[in-house]
């Protein structure tokens, strides 16, 4: 996987295309079977709708891309088997979730989910839900992610105009820092007690980062090098 790069953008033209993915298609029986066993050993998975991307541009302040729609099983395959298709990227909002305290809270995933452990801000991989015409809303998928992870709601934060885009190569994180009136402790005991009355939470936990130290493996490398970068000295 590449370095990261990270550059700041006010505005997303992300277009979305009707078209195929020879990956998906020519490798289909492959992409059932390894879907299969997936379910087998974590029944909660299902295999919906999700939308992938291609072509990103990074002119001034504005990333240009496509996306095309295909399903979680072939997502799921490409991504365990290496990202096999390397044209193909999954371009993704997160809601970089900012106290008034200056801590920032991401969402342990629960073990039911397909990133078991692993810790991000609310996020999630674009679906049909957030198409818009022809373009794909990632400011509403935050939102949408937003409410369904933590119950918080727009009205509870304020998004800052720009987006923090970190591109790998077979991923691309867009952040929105999300600035909400009140501590760290008070805000991750406010979604804790949400997450505790859902039957089924998507979320395990609530970790505070405040420092490099609360910097933990368990975090994918889009999600550090986007904290490092704000974190002082």
């Amino acid at each position: 996987m590449q370095s990261p790069l990270i550059c700041r953008v006010t505005a997303l033209d992300l277009a979305l295309q009707r078209r195929p993915w020879p990956f998906a298609d020519q490798r289909r029986a492959e992409i059932d079977a390894h879907f299969a066993e997936q379910q087998r050993l974590n029944p909660n998975l299902w295999n919906g709708r999700v939308l992938l991307g291609r072509d990103p541009v990074f002119a001034g302040e504005r990333l240009s891309a496509s996306y095309f729609e295909t399903d979680f099983a072939s997502f799921l395959a490409w991504r365990d088997w290496g990202f096999a298709d390397h044209e193909v990227f999954n371009g993704f909002g997160m809601g970089a979730l900012l106290a008034s305290d200056g801590a920032f809270l991401c969402g342990v995933m629960g073990e039911q989910t397909a990133n078991a452990g692993r810790i991000y801000f609310p996020s999630g991989t674009p679906d049909l839900d957030d198409i818009r015409g022809d373009t794909v809303d990632i400011a509403g998928s935050v939102m949408r992610e937003l409410e369904e992870e933590t119950g918080l709601l727009p009205s509870d934060c304020r998004g800052d105009a720009d987006w923090h885009c970190i591109y790998t190569g077979p991923a691309l994180a867009m952040m929105q820092i999300l600035r909400v009136d009140m501590p760290g402790d008070a805000l991750r005991a406010r979604i804790e007690a949400n997450l505790a009355r859902q039957a089924n939470p998507e979320l395990a936990g609530i970790h505070l980062v405040r420092s490099r130290a609360d910097l933990t493996p368990a975090m994918p490398r889009f999600v550090t090098a986007f904290i490092e970068t704000q974190l002082p000295a």
